[in-house]
């Protein structure tokens, strides 16, 4: 997910009582959430930063140590503080033991949220490169923005004026966001077998389904699927039952496709990262693009042109 969902994640969980705690507790749980993300430079590679993202800072070995890292620097900052005589008088005491929790907690958060989308996690890297997805929710979720923002901002108001029960607006939004989640992945699960079962009334039971759901209408999935060297879409709204369209080839059989990656480091980037690689003839090259990020406003950020060894091979 974004980072602002992480960061209102990290900050409802606070406004819930955790943040009554310890000291730094807030900060802690929020810039936790957000710590996997550290990989995030690996961006100023371009395309290649496909197989970067959401590996070795989003495992479990990374999930261990990031932790007691932003835990230190935390009781490093406290005490810094003190001995500068700024630490502020109304800052409570420090207690170690809750810090770290809330310091695991918020990191756990992370990943979580981060399978719920199709983009994919590695929650397993290093110990294996595999793609985990939950095709839940879509990467940028407005609602979920709506509903964290909101009683996160209810809950820390009734706490400055002093109001009975002021973690009760944090707890329903959590619930809510919870109960949302659930209903979203019931939605992405009948969306896949009402597919699947048209695929098989057509002699195409071995198809690979992914539902996924486009931005604020989370009531509809966009359908892909692929199968024996074939790959279509089809489309689902709650109530209204599924639609499929023909497949047309994938293009992955191109044997001259194989060849040229080894040769291309974004090619092979990209072919790490795709779920549901197709290629595309363009003149001299072959354009690499995924089943899931094939929109308009997506198309030209997730794809590669491949070209022959001996000429320029770039990503766009």
């Amino acid at each position: 997910m974004d980072n602002l969902t992480h960061s209102l994640v990290g900050a409802v969980l606070g406004q819930m009582g955790l943040k009554r705690k310890t000291a730094l507790a807030m900060p802690t749980l929020i810039i936790a959430a957000n710590l996997p993300d550290i990989d995030a430079g690996c961006a100023v590679y371009g395309i290649e930063s496909l197989a970067m993202r959401r590996g070795i800072t989003h495992g479990p070995i990374a999930l261990l140590l990031l932790p007691l890292i932003l835990w230190a620097a935390m009781i490093a900052f406290d005490r810094w503080q003190a001995r500068r005589g700024t630490r502020p008088v109304t800052r409570p005491a420090l207690h170690k033991g809750w810090l770290l929790a809330l310091a695991y907690l918020g990191c756990l958060s992370h990943p979580v949220f981060d399978w719920l989308n199709n983009y994919g996690i590695r929650l397993l890297e290093p110990f294996s490169h595999r793609w985990f997805y939950g095709d839940t929710l879509f990467i940028i979720d407005p609602w979920i923005w709506i509903v964290l923002g909101l009683s996160a901002w209810l809950s820390l108001r009734r706490e400055r004026t002093g109001a009975p029960r002021w973690t009760r607006p944090a707890w329903i939004g959590f619930i809510a966001v919870c109960a949302y989640i659930f209903a979203n992945g019931l939605i992405t699960g009948r969306a896949e077998a009402q597919v699947a079962d048209l695929l098989r009334r057509q002699g195409q039971g071995d198809a690979l389904v992914v539902a996924s759901p486009p931005p604020l209408a989370f009531w509809r999935r966009d359908v892909f699927w692929r199968e024996g060297g074939r790959y279509g879409s089809g489309a689902y709204a709650l109530g209204s039952g599924s639609t499929v369209e023909p497949g047309v080839p994938t293009g992955m059989d191109d044997l001259r496709l194989r060849l040229w990656a080894k040769a291309d480091p974004a090619a092979r980037a990209f072919l790490f990262w795709a779920r549901m690689p197709v290629a595309t003839r363009d003149g001299d090259a072959i354009v690499l693009r995924d089943q899931r990020f094939m929109q308009p406003l997506a198309r030209d950020r997730f794809m590669v042109r491949v070209r022959a060894p001996d000429t320029a091979s770039h990503a766009e």
